[in-house]
């Protein structure tokens, strides 16, 4: 996503709202500095666990539904299934409206952290792009996607 959205996959704009979600949410010093502060630009948690649900229906069934559309294969899938339950697990014991501060020192955090960065790593090796740059913003995530 450094430039474009990885279209050799069927369902790339999925792909890349999923990528993007798994991003933020393994970035402990992104969230720190622009969730904890309330930098614009950049949503908040329960926008990320939006984007990495909303249309894929994460939250109801497997990563496995989409191997080949979304995700390359079952091992890409299988860490998205596990990222998505440890933070979809807090999100329900802390409730989707609460202050950012409290995902960040729920004592689950740190295990949804490293679930989405082992996530995150592999789909962007996957798409040959850096997973250690900083994460875009959603308006630079929107314009990325209407310019494919």
């Amino acid at each position: 996503m450094d430039g474009m959205p990885p279209k050799d996959m069927p369902w790339w704009r999925w792909r890349s709202n999923v990528r993007s979600a798994l991003h933020m949410l393994s970035d402990p010093v992104f969230q720190r500095e622009c969730w904890l502060t309330g930098l614009p630009g950049y949503g908040d948690v329960t926008d990320a666990v939006y984007r990495l649900v909303e249309d894929t229906w994460l939250d109801n069934w497997s990563a496995d539904k989409y191997i080949g559309t979304v995700f390359r294969d079952a091992q890409e899938a299988a860490l998205v299934d596990v990222a998505v339950l440890r933070v979809l697990r807090i999100m329900h014991q802390v409730g989707a409206d609460a202050p950012v501060a409290a995902y960040l020192e729920h004592p689950g955090w740190p295990e949804a952290v490293h679930a989405a960065r082992d996530a995150h790593v592999l789909l962007s090796a996957n798409d040959g792009e850096d997973p250690d740059r900083p994460p875009h913003s959603l308006d630079v995530l929107a314009a990325m996607l209407r310019a494919a």
